[in-house]
C-alpha cells in the first residue's frame, strides 16, 4: 500500500508478520552492505570451533527482518523508525525459517507514535525480541 497505514487505521492488538528463509547468499549480502566480516558468520572452520559450532547470521540481519514488517506492512510506508530495543536470544543460521512479527502494544495519539513488540521466531522459539517506536501520518495533517 503506497503510504502505508495512518494513525487513525490503528489499534492496539494490530499484528503482521513476514516469513524468510536465511540463505548463505543473505549474509554474504548483509556482510558486504554492512562491513561486518566476523568469521562468526563468514567462515565455516572458525565458526565451528566456537560455542555456536557453525556459522550464524548477524544479530542486525534477523533484526532487519521486523524493518521490512514496519516499513513494508504494519503501520507501513511512510512510518519513520524512532527506536528500537532488541534482545538477542538465540542463534539464527543458514536454513532457518524466520518469522518476523510486530503488535501494536500502545498508540500516542497526541505525538502519533506507535509503540510495537517486536520479534523474531525460528521454529516457535524466540531468536530476536524488542520494542520498536514509530511515527506515523495522521489521515487529516
Amino acid at each position: 500500500m503506497v503510504g502505508g497505514l495512518r494513525l487513525e487505521d490503528l489499534s492496539v492488538g494490530q499484528s503482521a508478520e513476514h516469513v524468510h528463509e536465511v540463505t548463505e547468499a543473505d549474509i554474504d549480502a548483509f556482510a558486504a552492505v554492512s562491513g561486518d566480516a566476523n568469521p562468526l558468520h563468514m567462515d565455516e572452520a572458525y565458526a565451528a570451533a566456537t560455542p555456536f559450532k557453525g556459522r550464524i547470521a548477524h544479530g542486525m540481519l534477523g533484526a532487519s527482518y521486523l524493518s521490512a514488517v514496519l516499513g513494508n506492512d504494519l503501520p507501513g510506508p511512510g512510518s519513520v523508525y524512532l527506536s528500537q530495543s532488541l534482545r538477542f536470544r538465540r542463534p539464527i543460521r543458514i536454513g532457518d525459517v524466520v518469522t518476523a512479527r510486530v503488535r501494536v502494544v500502545a498508540i500516542d495519539a497526541d505525538k502519533a507514535r506507535v509503540t510495537l513488540e517486536t520479534i523474531c521466531l525460528v521454529d516457535d522459539k524466540t531468536a530476536v525480541d524488542g520494542e520498536a517506536v514509530v511515527m506515523v501520518a495522521r489521515r487529516s495533517a
